[in-house]
Formats: C-alpha cells, structure tokens, sequence
C-alpha cells in the first residue's frame, strides 16, 4: 500500500485501522522514510455512543496521537483552518443506521440522552488529542454512522465548539447523504479544518437507495467511483476554495470492496491526475 501511494503520486496519507501499519512508532517511522511519506492523520472509526466501548476508544486516541507525535507528519499548510495532523473522528457501529445510509427520512436518529453521550465523548477524545499530544480532532460525518444528515451537522456544531474540534467534512458523504456538497462546505467553512474528496456514481447511488442497500454493500456494488468519473463538480469545488483562499490538507479516498482492489492503484493515480488537470 505504501508502495502503491507514493508511485501514485501521494506525499501524505492517513494512519488508516490500527494495526493495519506498524503500530511501533520507529517501525512506522522507518516505513514512512522509505516511500517518502508522512501521516495527514489518524482515524477513529467506531460506536462513539456506547460507554462500554468508551475505554477502548480513550485507549486508541492515545495510540494513535502518540505515533502522530513520533513519526514524519504533514506539513503544517493551512490558511484560517487549524493545521494538520489531525484525529479524524468517525462515529460508525449502529447497524440500523448503516441500513439506513442516505436515506434521511428512513434513518432512526439518536435519543436526545444517547447524542449528549457521544458529544461528551468525542469532547473527551478531542481533548486528549490536544491537550496530550498536539494533534487537532476534527469530526467526520459519515455515511451511515449517527452523525450522517444535515440536521445532525447542524446539531453536532451547536453542541462542540471549534475551539474542542473542527470539522472533516467529505464531499462523496455529503452527496450520498443527500446534500449539495458546496452549499454545506459554505455553510460550515468557519469549522472545517480539514477535507476528504472522493465521487459517487450517481446512477449507481440512486439504484442502492431506492433498493434500501447499507453503505458497505453499496460501496462492494460501485457507488464510489474515482474523481472526475462522478457526479460532483470538482471544477466547482476547486473555485470554492480558491475563493476561500483554503491552504489545507485534503485526503483522497475510494470506498471499495476489498475484494476488488486490483484497481486500487490505477483508480487513485486517476484521481490524482484529475485533480490535478482541474487546478488542484
């Protein structure tokens, strides 16, 4: 994989599941310098509503920031938002809600009293991050997890400030979960710090919505394609930023079925090389 990134084309990546790269920071460390990389972030992708998994969640926050803090990390570019590495934190574990990916009106929302727990969590894990280690949290919202529709950003934003964390917000997420990805990147650009691109075969999505598909099975029949093959504008998103003077990171991503990566590497060189011939 780290082979695959730098022949791409890549100077940065995400830590990805730990575990999934050497968890020992100078072996991480020696892996990175060998294909001229460095870490953008780090990832918590799991319940961040239950108190039983709680523990285990503090416990992989000081993993993750600890290796962020010991092993080459992206440069600090940035212009208003706050600069890399970051802790990207993504509430995902509720099976009802991934059955229920992108369909807003389908899609049961959290009881007021379980959201409150998982803002204080992700508060808790933000702190750490920052106060511990220097690594700024940014929130995720995702496909499928209770933090996914418009309602709950709004929500989500009134309840942690920017000053505990940012947000990471996702162009292909935005579209899969029914909004126009450039008015909310305009309604929340005083918190994003960080974004995540990737496109979404429009005709592929409709089909998996109307049929009631969860995210993963969506993501194994196609519904992420590579950028500039979908349905985002990303000619307009590039005028959006230039027009918001954005410095920041942003990360590159294709969900797919494991089980079909022959591809991975042709598909994220041409998203690259899209990007690039549209001024990115």
């Amino acid at each position: 994989m780290l082979s695959e990134a730098a022949a791409a084309g890549y100077k940065s990546i995400e830590l990805g599941p730990w575990s999934y790269l050497p968890t020992d920071a100078n072996a991480l460390r020696q892996e990175l310098e060998a294909h001229q990389l460095s870490l953008v972030a780090g990832t918590i992708f799991d319940d961040l509503v239950s108190e039983a998994n709680f523990p285990a969640m503090v416990e992989l926050t000081h993993n993750i920031c600890r290796n962020l803090a010991k092993v080459p990390t992206a440069e600090k570019a940035h212009a208003e938002n706050r600069p890399a590495p970051y802790l990207v934190i993504i509430d995902f574990g509720n099976p009802e809600r991934a059955r229920y990916a992108g369909q807003s009106e389908k899609a049961p929302r959290l009881p007021d009293s379980e959201w409150q727990r998982m803002m204080q969590h992700i508060t808790t894990l933000s702190q750490i991050a920052w106060n511990e280690y220097g690594v700024r949290a940014v929130i995720h919202p995702h496909a499928g997890g209770c933090i996914e529709f418009a309602d709950e950003i709004e929500q989500l934003v009134q309840d942690i400030p920017h000053e505990v964390a940012g947000l990471c917000l996702d162009t292909g997420h935005l579209y899969y979960s029914g909004m126009d990805p450039i008015p909310a990147l305009r309604r929340y650009w005083d918190r994003i710090d960080y974004l995540h691109f990737k496109d979404v075969n429009d005709a592929v999505w409709r089909d998996v919505i109307a049929r009631g598909v969860d995210f993963f099975s969506a993501c194994a029949e196609g519904v992420m394609c590579p950028i500039g093959k979908g349905a985002i504008d990303y000619p307009a998103v590039r005028a959006f930023l230039a027009e918001r003077n954005y410095h920041g990171w942003i990360t590159v991503e294709q969900e797919r079925d494991p089980r079909d990566a022959d591809t991975s590497l042709r598909d994220v060189t041409a998203s690259l090389h899209y990007l690039r011939s549209v001024g990115f």
